[in-house]
């Protein structure tokens, strides 16, 4: 009879979690706007946008740039914000993040080429695409220039660190999750505040990536932070939206 009872007991609240996870996709879908962006050359990107609320363009709003994984690939203007990509999107968007931090959030997407060519290093054209992207975004709404983040998982947590080097100065802060870079190149991002995060088992992007790009930049003279996750593989945005310096340290961050 208790067994029972913990059984459906336990579907109900299975049942009530599925059904929050639902309406925070329906949320999710309505908060940030899906557009298109259409660069000179005749390339397209989509992206979604989220304003703030009470948005006013006499204030200054820092600007941040999420770059999806693999999974977020394609043209539909939705993956890049749908499964494990959710995660870092809807903290950045959550009432709680938006409250302490009014952002402008930005979430583009990328094709099938995706952020970083074959040697995971070198930028595709539709990293550079984004560039362009938030040259226009800056032209649009009031953005303030010094305080321009980017976070990146998996495929987006390698092209964190090529747009770094694409636009040295362009960022405040950066967070690589689960990536990795051109170590060649790290003198040239040291001065970046950056925090990195990795699965020490991860299979997908072996960790060593982070702790290399990590050890280039401090011997380069920076002062990244790096978070290892003992025992975990590839998905850990579960885990990094829950740590509760990370925003704090990031928004507080800012362009010399």
């Amino acid at each position: 009879m208790a067994y029972q009872f913990i059984k459906r007991f336990s579907f109900s609240l299975l049942a009530i979690l599925f059904l929050n996870v639902l309406a925070t996709g329906q949320q999710r879908e309505e908060l940030l706007v899906a557009k298109v962006y259409r660069g000179s050359q005749g390339r397209t990107m989509p992206y979604r946008l989220y304003i703030p609320l009470n948005y006013d363009k006499e204030k200054k709003y820092p600007l941040v740039l999420y770059l999806h994984g693999g999974g977020g690939r394609g043209d539909d203007n939705r993956k890049q914000i749908e499964g494990g990509n959710a995660y870092i999107v809807d903290l950045l968007v959550s009432r709680s993040t938006q409250t302490k931090n009014p952002s402008i959030v930005v979430v583009p997407q990328a094709p099938d080429e995706g952020w970083i060519g074959p040697d995971t290093i070198t930028p595709t054209r539709y990293l550079s695409l984004v560039l362009h992207l938030i040259r226009d975004l800056d032209n649009s709404y009031s953005i303030d220039a010094n305080r321009r983040y980017v976070l990146g998982q998996s495929m987006g947590g390698l092209g964190t660190f090529a747009i770094l080097t694409m636009q040295p100065n362009m960022f405040a802060a950066a967070v690589p999750v689960c990536g990795g870079g051109d170590e060649s190149r790290a003198a040239g991002i040291a001065h970046i505040p950056i925090w990195a995060f990795h699965g020490e088992l991860d299979q997908a992007v072996p960790v060593e990536r982070s702790r290399n790009m990590i050890a280039a930049l401090t011997k380069a003279g920076g002062k990244p932070k790096y978070s290892e996750y003992k025992g975990e593989g590839h998905a850990i945005w579960t885990r990094v939206v829950r740590e509760p310096e990370l925003l704090p340290w990031m928004f507080n961050q800012k362009r010399p």
